[in-house]
């Protein structure tokens, strides 16, 4: 088969790039369609594919300010000509679903989440914008939505990251055809049999909806050494807040390092609702216990009282009595832990996606229409 992959944008290495790399890893004779491409960003397993971009690569600072044209991505997506091509696989999270494939081809949707930003977290980014963005949200966002729900009628066929997002994708676009397949982790490339530090950390962007400055609080509340990794808009706020404390703020990191502090610190702090978030897992596959806000994916790779703790709450002082209720358990075996990041391999996602796509041919093929509920794959333990 001649494939597709469509992918939002290619301006960092996040969950969804580590996706795609898996579906690459799947079909590597693939070309990729994205918004914006910046090159030195990404790995280089993407590199070597043909990467095409839409018209909004070539606007102005793009790399930095593409989700400020978000509004025109509707237009560019449809523009795209993917003629020839036998399977289109859109990884969605922002734009990408809204291409208009060949009527042979067989159009699938791995969603990492409907765009969070024009549904669910709505009111949150707009309370959080400036004047102008906050002004011109409701008309835009609304525009959007139509067209986000217009377009799932593209799709032959919708993957899910969780049954978190599963549900989302059923009340936002009435689709109840969701097969349910985990974002993957390479489980074998970390380390569960080092030695635990004293040392809390924080992995991930430095975005508002992952709330980090909640476990800064948490930590200068207990008087607990943390460490906090990632990049993002509050990274000058977390070091502000930091100053004077036994709070190191690192900024992004290389790989290496982030997987040698998963194998030594004491546990990890998850304060953010996240889609589904590999990073607890990575920490799981680390020997690590996971603290974690018990809202969206959490609450399908951390196992209460086995493998982290999950809590209620969004407050600095609802995280510290979780971290007071984890430090009075005697202990959480590394090997349990392991096991259960075990459970998301990416050996396991690859048979998942595949046997998939052989259904949703089959389905394309006969004429069927999808009538299943959101379903797990065997192995998959909540």
């Amino acid at each position: 088969m001649k494939v597709a992959i469509i992918h939002y944008w290619l301006v960092g290495m996040r969950g969804g790039e580590q996706v795609l790399e898996a579906l690459l890893d799947l079909y590597p004779e693939a070309d990729i369609f994205t918004h914006v491409y910046v090159p030195e960003a990404v790995s280089d397993k993407i590199r070597s594919h043909l990467v095409c971009t839409t018209f909004i690569n070539k606007l102005p600072q793009s790399a930095k300010l593409y989700q400020s044209y978000l509004p025109l991505m509707p237009l560019a997506l449809e523009s795209l000509d993917l003629t020839g091509y036998d399977l289109v696989i859109s990884s969605e999270s922002g734009p990408a679903k809204g291409v208009l494939a060949p009527p042979t081809a067989l159009h699938v949707c791995y969603c990492h989440t409907p765009m969070r930003y024009i549904w669910d977290f709505y009111h949150r980014y707009r309370r959080q914008a400036g004047f102008w963005t906050r002004t011109l949200m409701p008309p835009l966002c609304h525009y959007l939505r139509l067209w986000d729900v217009t377009t799932a009628a593209r799709v032959d066929a919708f993957a899910a990251n969780s049954v978190n997002v599963a549900r989302r994708i059923d009340r936002f676009y009435g689709r109840r055809d969701v097969t349910v397949i985990p974002a993957p982790i390479h489980a074998a490339a970390f380390d569960p049999t080092c030695e635990r530090g004293n040392r809390y950390l924080v992995v991930g962007e430095l975005v508002a909806y992952k709330q980090p400055e909640l476990a800064v609080e948490a930590c200068l509340l207990m008087n607990r050494p943390l460490t906090v990794i990632g990049g993002g808009p509050l990274l000058d706020r977390l070091r502000a807040l930091a100053r004077g404390h036994d709070i190191e703020v690192l900024g992004r990191q290389e790989t290496a390092v982030v997987r040698e502090h998963l194998s030594r610190c004491r546990a990890l702090l998850f304060p953010g609702e996240e889609d589904f978030g590999l990073v607890p897992l990575e920490a799981m596959a680390s020997g690590a216990p996971v603290i974690a806000l018990a809202r969206g994916g959490a609450l399908e790779t951390v196992i209460d009282g086995e493998t982290g703790i999950l809590y209620s709450g969004e407050t600095a002082q609802d995280l510290a009595r979780a971290m007071e209720r984890f430090e009075q358990i005697s202990s959480f075996p590394p090997s349990r832990l392991s096991q259960r990041a075990a459970q998301f391999d990416i050996a396991i996602f690859r048979r998942q996606f595949l046997d998939f796509i052989e259904e949703s041919k089959r389905v394309k093929a006969d004429g069927e229409i999808f009538t299943c509920q959101p379903k797990r794959h065997e192995n998959f333990e909540t």
